[in-house]
């Protein structure tokens, strides 16, 4: 319940002298005035002596300390919030009055915190009304700021979200003094951090909600100021950070009652059509602040910001603003990193992925000795991220990163991460990875446990004849560096994988690319060795790739079936070389599979095809292969009558195809 003072109180003469209006009154009740003025506790001296030149306001002063021990013993009594006590019986004196009154109640100190949201509200009511005094209750205002920050400027968020004339008074007060500054700042990135809103109680039980647009609509208007304080700077990333992010989650969602009060924003300031949009304005204001009008134009120049505004682009125009920053300074970059490494490691779904994007743009600014290791546990985090995004940003960010020498160890813990994107169907993904993992097994000092090594080599070895010369060639590399670098106790679990490596290395030797025919060789070699064949090293050497796949198919009859399973996609090879070595390597093997009519029906099919291949030469050469193996698995000839009249009609034309020695060594007499 509302208190009120005991009628039995006389109503001060101060006040009565202001309702009655002349000076008259007030003569007349001096007496009673002095004579109250001596139940007051002695004043301090110096005082005393600055307030007799103005005896009037020493008087005026002396009898409102009067009337604050009276409200002071009062609220020592009462149970009740100040907010339904003493306070809000404050219209019963004139402003100037109430002004002095809250001073000397906050100089006397605050007993309960209850009190203070009640006066802060009171101080805005104050100077709603006295446009002309806007600097009378400073005092009092950073006074309760110091001591209760939270209770104040919650209060003066929730009193007051729209940012009116004594709002702004009052902010732009508490901004002016550097202890109090820090602590409205500090608050204000405390609710920023929280969309749509943010709820903290005050000490008188308040917990209404505070939409975080209201402490934007705070920092733009202190932005716009010719002014800045100084601790604005010293939280320059922070507020960087937390108004990108605002930027971005706004674009998802905006829940009806925020959408009512950016409605009665826009109506009072007339400010940007979205919330969003409203954000980067307060984002460029306080780069403008901060002379980095530069930015801002660059920005603008290629449509960065509106990028910003769609959560599609969001990450690629952070990555733009990132580059844009590195220019400017090198500094704020790293203290924004510092930032945004906090902000990664706590998981923030919301906005892990411009984060990222920042993180990448600036690492080449970065000290990795002070903080490599908590960017490697970052990546090596998200490296296996749902996200294809998320995969490539990570991928770009260790790729900058394997150029400094002094990270190799410490990626190398990567690698098991590293060796599961291999299989990932993005083509940029196994691009960059193959590449990292270039630069990680380059050093040769490093050891391969057994589990990686075959899990890098399964991937790898099927990656021989990717369509990307690049990965094609950094995988047939890779391997090679597999086998080198595995274990001594892995190498027996190896085998089976090297084994199955041999044919498309093989095929990859008569590669167009010179590049690539030469690692395929020199891999092919070491794979060789690594079995210790040192018959097939022996052809491979002496440049007898013609009898290689012979002695391959000889040496184990029992896998003829999963060479040919690996031999038939080189038919589809837009390289006529590999298609023609295909052709020849099936017809052998159609010798070692005769019994097997499955893989008969199969041979004969594939090489059918490839009587309509686009090389004259190929399809006759698959023509003869053909004839011959029919030929072999002794099928009756009336079955393919029609193949036999085709094959006649090719030799007819071109008879320097059976003079060959393809078809000598093929003699069905020899079979």
């Amino acid at each position: 319940m509302e208190q009120t003072p005991p009628a039995s109180v006389p109503k001060p003469a101060w006040v009565k002298e202001e309702e009655e209006g002349g000076s008259g009154a007030a003569s007349a009740q001096q007496p009673q005035e002095l004579e109250q003025l001596q139940l007051l506790p002695q004043e301090d001296p110096a005082v005393d002596r600055t307030q007799e030149h103005n005896p009037a306001r020493g008087r005026f002063r002396r009898t409102a300390q009067m009337i604050c021990e009276f409200i002071m013993c009062i609220w020592r009594e009462e149970t009740t919030s100040v907010g339904t006590g003493v306070l809000a019986n404050f219209h019963l004196f004139s402003a100037e009055a109430g002004a002095a009154m809250l001073d000397l109640l906050v100089e006397k100190g605050v007993s309960n915190p209850k009190e203070v949201p009640a006066m802060v509200r009171y101080i805005h009511r104050w100077l709603t009304a006295n446009e002309s005094a806007e600097h009378r209750l400073d005092k009092p205002l950073l006074q309760l700021t110091m001591e209760y920050p939270s209770d104040v400027l919650m209060t003066l968020l929730r009193w007051a979200p729209l940012y009116d004339r004594a709002a702004a008074t009052m902010w732009m007060t508490i901004m002016s003094s550097s202890g109090t500054a820090e602590l409205a700042l500090q608050l204000l990135l405390d609710v920023l951090g929280n969309w749509p809103e943010h709820s903290t109680r005050t000490s008188d039980g308040d917990d209404t909600d505070v939409f975080v647009l209201a402490a934007t609509v705070t920092l733009w208007r202190l932005f716009n100021l010719t002014w800045c304080p100084h601790v604005v700077l010293e939280y320059f990333p922070q507020l960087f950070l937390r108004l990108l992010f605002q930027a971005y989650i706004s674009t998802l969602d905006i829940p009806e009652e925020v959408d009512t009060f950016w409605k009665r924003c826009q109506e009072q300031h007339g400010l940007a059509t979205n919330p969003s949009r409203f954000t980067l304005q307060t984002l460029k204001a306080l780069l403008c602040q901060l002379q980095c009008e530069h930015v801002v134009m660059a920005m603008e120049h290629k449509r960065g910001w509106d990028m910003l505004l769609c959560a599609n682009t969001h990450h690629y125009a952070v990555g733009l603003l990132a580059r844009e920053m590195r220019c400017v300074s090198v500094i704020w970059c790293c203290s924004i990193v510092s930032c945004l490494l906090d902000l990664l490691s706590k998981e923030i779904s919301d906005w892990e992925l411009p984060a990222m994007a920042f993180l990448v743009e600036v690492l080449e600014c970065l000290d990795l000795n002070e903080c490599g290791e908590n960017i490697l546990e970052i990546m090596k985090r998200h490296l296996q991220s749902r996200s294809r995004e998320m995969r490539r940003l990570v991928l770009r960010g260790l790729m900058v990163l394997s150029k400094d020498p002094s990270m190799a160890k410490r990626m190398y813990s990567l690698t098991k991460s590293l060796g599961d994107l291999l299989w990932d169907a993005d083509e940029d993904i196994i691009e960059m990875t193959t590449t990292v993992l270039s630069f990680l097994l380059s050093h040769k000092d490093v050891v391969i446990p057994s589990p990686i090594a075959l899990q890098l080599a399964e991937a790898l070895w099927q990656l021989f004849d990717n369509d990307n010369s690049l990965v094609q060639l950094l995988s047939i590399h890779l391997f090679q560096e597999v086998m080198k670098l595995v274990a001594a106790k892995g190498k027996k679990l190896l085998k089976r994988c090297v084994r199955r490596s041999l044919l498309p290395l093989f095929f990859n030797c008569h590669d167009e690319n010179r590049h690539v025919a030469e690692a395929s060789q020199e891999t092919l070699l070491c794979a060789l060795r690594f079995l210790k064949r040192r018959d097939l090293e022996h052809l491979v050497k002496t440049d007898q790739m013609w009898r290689f796949g012979k002695c391959l198919l000889a040496e184990d009859r029992s896998r003829a079936a999963d060479h040919l399973s690996l031999a038939l996609p080189y038919l589809e090879n837009p390289q006529e070389s590999l298609r023609e070595a295909a052709v020849r390597f099936i017809g052998i093997a159609g010798r070692y599979l005769r019994e097997q009519q499955r893989e008969v029906r199969v041979i004969c099919g594939a090489l059918q095809h490839m009587t309509d291949d686009s090389s004259p030469a190929i399809s006759s050469l698959a023509l003869q292969t053909l004839y011959i193996h029919l030929a072999v698995q002794r099928i009756p000839i009336s079955r393919y009558q029609k193949m036999q009249d085709q094959l006649r009609r090719l030799w007819e034309s071109r008879p320097s195809l059976c003079r060959g020695g393809w078809l000598s060594c093929w003699s069905p007499v020899e079979n």
